[in-house]
């Protein structure tokens, strides 16, 4: 294993582990998934893979005056030991997608960890784009590395993928799982064709509900529900905007900004994210140049409105410099 790209912070020692790994995609329905696992398991960081030489910045920070060092995406492991005795998980989350020619090594040095702990089955979430209405519930479909595992679809009641493509590395590191002769579902629910760059927690609920099913996990999921529902509004009422011909054609970047910011101005932050920003904002008094992580923080649940003053006073004249 890579030690100079894999910093492990401990070494658990798991029971029978799983593995569940997901990045940014269409809908966002794997990232929102995992997201919300991790929120209701509150699981344990263990290590992380360092993203020089994965990602190519695309933006400049500017700090106190001068351009700090790019901000690349992190992409960490947590570990969750089930007190059921069964398996425990292995979760890792990734802040974005690694650049295209760089995500076969990506996905190996995951499974590197996940052979690490000793871990024989990966799952992956994904959307599926369908002509469907964006007030239907969506269906999950699935796909695994090998034909014995679909027995296991069956008892799910879902439907299996019988051809097609997942993009990105939600569907790459099944392809490198089964290159490591390792068990992997992908479980995809279905996203309306019109709105693959809203966020869709619809189907996140559908794809996470199916894998908590298999795993024998229970937990509450009214928040996706609730966070669902006011998306089909925002989705509703540009529907009826396009409809009186105001304006024809896909749906703009700008109506997405809009879509996301009505969002977050109505939907609830969870006291684990509130905490988190609380703390970032002490760091970032301590030492001006960590700033940028208290951004992309609030900028990740699209607040940044809601704190602005407060973050730009870090940066006003008689504020201590510890840089």
């Amino acid at each position: 294993m890579k030690k100079k790209v894999i910093k492990f912070i401990k070494n658990p020692r798991l029971k029978s582990p799983y593995l569940v790994a997901a990045w940014p995609g269409m809908g966002n329905v794997a990232a929102r998934a995992v997201e919300f696992l991790w929120e209701k398991l509150k699981p344990e960081e263990f290590a992380e893979l360092r993203p020089e030489g994965f990602f190519h910045p695309h933006e400049a920070w500017i700090v106190n005056g001068q351009v700090e060092l790019p901000r690349l995406p992190s992409g960490k492991f947590f570990y969750w030991k089930n007190p059921s005795g069964k398996h425990d998980l292995v979760i890792f989350l990734c802040e974005s997608q690694p650049a295209l020619e760089k995500g076969y090594e990506y996905a190996n040095l995951v499974l590197d960890v996940a052979a690490h702990l000793k871990v024989k089955r990966i799952f992956t979430f994904a959307s599926m784009p369908m002509p469907i209405d964006h007030t239907q519930e969506p269906r999950v479909w699935a796909t695994v590395t090998d034909k014995k595992l679909t027995k296991e679809l069956t008892k799910l009641d879902i439907k299996a993928m019988r051809s097609g493509q997942i993009s990105g590395l939600n569907g790459l590191l099944l392809s490198v799982a089964k290159e490591r002769r390792l068990e992997g579902f992908c479980f995809l629910g279905e996203i309306p064709l019109y709105a693959i760059q809203i966020e869709n927690p619809k189907a996140s609920k559908t794809v996470l509900n199916v894998f908590a099913k298999m795993l024998e996990l229970s937990f509450d999921t009214s928040a996706l529900d609730e966070r669902a529902k006011i998306v089909e509004d925002e989705i509703e009422k540009l529907v009826e905007y396009f409809k009186s011909g105001a304006a024809p054609g896909p749906i703009s970047e700008e109506e997405v900004e809009r879509i996301k910011q009505s969002l977050a101005s109505v939907t609830r932050l969870p006291e684990s994210a509130r905490a988190k920003i609380e703390e970032l904002f002490k760091v970032a008094e301590k030492d001006l140049s960590r700033a940028h992580e208290l951004k992309d923080e609030l900028d990740r649940w699209h607040i940044y409105k809601d704190y602005e003053d407060r973050f730009l006073d870090l940066f006003r004249p008689g504020k201590k410099d510890n840089n």
